[in-house]
């Protein structure tokens, strides 16, 4: 275990996968309205050192680093023992990546999220969980149509108002098993221990300081690939659906329900974008082609296991519960990435972008 710095202070929030994109974003946000922040995390993605000095020399002395792996239940206990609350988003977040090592896909979402939980449950803090949509697996209950660029439910309430947390859990791929096992995990907490606990199952997010990979942050892989000429490998025809969602939205829903802790503690909420913000994915790139004044090349490739055609989250129950909605529309939020990307083309891109949702 690394320290980067530790001095007296007032009890600090904690933000596991702080180096992360919404980790960072998360982190930057409560600093900046004067809360101490303490970032767990082993700095093992790339691009994330980057977001981790960004944060300090944004708001030195008040960020805590400790450089920890979740898996060293010893050295998590340690360094998260000054923490009053816990927003746990550190995992191994690519379904490929579960699929070619599902020993280590486990190890982290699932161990390491039961780490999490027992250090939590010794001190009693809360613990706001980054689950996601793919615990409702490929929901093959959801019959669709083609309509032009896009898929579309043949049910009408599902059309509009998208899919709810009542839809039962059907984990698919070990990613799917991982990050729904901890899921459950994070719910059972609150029930068998009384630990404030609560899940937010994310669709998309993309925002400043998202860096693109091969396997994962599908929005930025697009933009990066449209901005430096690379073609993109698209699975599946490219009328799949999404509801993407703004980071800076994502951090104000994750900031509520910590807020709301004791009245929402054992419950799970879908985060997204709904349906203002869904799009195909042959939408989003012909809206990129468009901004970057590029001619992307696209490939088509067979639909990857566990792939859902049409996911849009009904947020009502987190709108009730803490009055939140996403506020920044699909096209406005891209842009913004965009600009942001291109300020901060800093990383290597791989010859050819995957779509992953």
């Amino acid at each position: 275990m690394t320290r980067v710095h530790r001095h007296p202070r007032k009890e600090p929030i904690a933000v596991i996968g702080g180096s992360g994109f919404i980790g960072s974003n998360l982190a930057d946000s409560l600093l900046s309205d004067g809360e101490t922040v303490l970032v767990v995390d082993n700095l093992s993605r790339a691009g994330v050192k980057q977001n981790l000095d960004w944060l300090a020399q944004q708001h030195g002395e008040r960020l805590i680093a400790e450089i920890v792996d979740i898996r060293d239940l010893s050295a998590l206990a340690t360094a998260l023992a000054p923490a009053k609350a816990i927003f746990h988003l550190a995992a191994q977040t690519a379904v490929t990546t579960s699929l070619a090592d599902p020993a280590q896909d486990f190890d982290i979402n699932l161990k390491g999220t039961f780490n999490v939980l027992e250090v939590a449950r010794d001190t009693g803090i809360p613990v706001v969980f980054a689950s996601t949509n793919k615990v409702y697996g490929s929901l093959p209950q959801i019959t669709v149509r083609e309509a032009d660029d896009r898929y579309e439910p043949l049910d009408e309430a599902v059309r509009r108002s998208g899919v709810d947390e009542k839809v039962g859990l059907d984990f698919c791929t070990p990613y799917g098993c991982s990050k729904g096992a901890a899921d459950q995990y994070v719910l059972d907490y609150s029930k068998s221990y009384g630990l404030p606990t609560a899940v937010l199952r994310m669709s998309c997010i993309y925002g400043p300081r998202q860096f693109g990979t091969e396997d994962q942050g599908w929005v930025a892989h697009f933009l990066l690939s449209a901005l430096s000429g690379q073609p993109i490998t698209i699975y599946g025809d490219g009328r799949q659906v999404r509801d993407i969602l703004h980071v800076s939205d994502a951090v104000a829903a994750y900031r509520g329900v910590l807020a709301g802790i004791e009245d929402l503690k054992g419950q799970a909420f879908n985060l997204g974008g709904g349906p203002r913000n869904a799009v195909s994915l042959r939408v989003l790139l012909a809206e990129i082609a468009d901004m970057t004044g590029s001619e992307i090349a696209i490939r088509y490739d067979r639909e990857r296991i566990g792939d859902q055609p049409f996911f849009i989250a009904d947020t009502r129950k987190l709108q009730a519960a803490i009055g939140w909605q996403a506020h920044i529309p699909w096209r406005e939020g891209v842009r913004d990435l965009a600009s942001w990307l291109l300020r901060h083309r800093l990383q290597s891109r791989p010859e050819a972008t995957r779509y992953v949702a």
